[in-house]
């Protein structure tokens, strides 16, 4: 009987467990168990990080990191069947539709800020960056002084617009801002011959000359002016669904398993055109790796 008695204590005690953890459910995790289905958000002209492919897909790094984390979620949720929508979204709107809960996860080219964790939370960062220029090799641009009184593209609602107009005031360049809706009109800007040069995070810079017609008519020039952090971008005070996020993030990266992405976007052709980025890792980079965190850093 006390043998029974124990069988029957244990299995009370487990099924009672597994209802208290379904009714822990809040928040982001709720929201995709309730209703089978995840919406994360895509940035359409960010190579390599996340750009629309012929407008038959999204990918990317950062997609490649997002997709894991709906891996995590089939097994901690117990829906090996989830579904998932990708939405585009602009640097303007990106953290309005995160917080009417249109989106419920980023992982594109979203800089961690102070400012913006009043707003939204960060996972565990998944890249670094420094902000640079991309300009023609004959333009004579070769730092940001020279800018002074020229046309400049960037693109709107990024830490890059804010920076470039900072130096403009600070410098008092007289340079001429255009500022773009996504990354690659701003650096149409360019290709045209509208703007001199396109300042923006140095390895979508490297994206985008990739992607130009004649890669070899653009370098990418000029002092960092920042060194910033990317990463995921999830609705704040939702502590669970951020734990899911750090985790995969952080295994991403201890682990290794993170090198064969890297290598994928950054160290071999990406698609459409089969073009080399030519983007060597930075000690930033390979310092995170060894030590992720969600720390904004610049």
């Amino acid at each position: 009987m006390k043998i029974v008695n124990r069988i029957a204590l244990a299995l009370t005690f487990g099924l009672l467990a597994g209802a208290v953890h379904a009714q822990e459910l809040t928040g982001t995790l709720k929201k995709i168990k309730d209703t089978g289905m995840i919406t994360l958000g895509a940035r359409e002209s960010t190579a390599p990080f996340s750009y629309n492919l012929e407008g038959t897909q999204f990918v990317g790094y950062s997609v490649d990191i997002m997709m894991k984390v709906v891996e995590q979620l089939k097994t901690d949720l117990k829906i090996p069947n989830l579904q998932y929508r990708i939405l585009p979204f602009t640097a303007q709107n990106r953290i309005a539709l995160m917080q009417n809960g249109t989106l419920d996860l980023e992982c594109s080219t979203t800089t961690n800020t102070e400012d913006r964790q009043k707003q939204v939370a960060f996972s565990n960062s998944i890249f670094i960056i420094g902000t640079r220029l991309l300009t023609a090799k004959d333009s004579g641009i070769k730092d940001f002084a020279d800018l002074k009184g020229k046309n400049v593209s960037t693109t709107a609602g990024t830490t890059s617009e804010r920076l470039l107009n900072k130096v403009n005031e600070d410098k008092k360049l007289g340079m001429n801002i255009i500022a773009a809706k996504e990354n690659g009109q701003a650096f149409l800007s360019v290709d045209s011959g509208r703007a001199v040069a396109f300042m923006m995070d140095d390895a979508i810079l490297y994206g985008e000359r990739a992607k130009s017609k004649n890669a070899e008519k653009w370098h990418v020039v000029g002092t960092p002016q920042s060194r910033e952090v990317y990463g995921c971008m999830m609705r704040k005070d939702d502590p669970a669904f951020k734990k899911t996020v750090d985790g995969v993030v952080a295994d991403l990266m201890k682990s290794g398993k993170i090198m064969p992405i890297y290598k994928k976007w950054f160290e071999a052709p990406i698609p459409p055109r089969q073009l080399m980025l030519d983007f060597p890792m930075s000690e930033d980079l390979k310092q995170l790796y060894a030590k992720p965190n969600d720390i904004a850093i610049q």
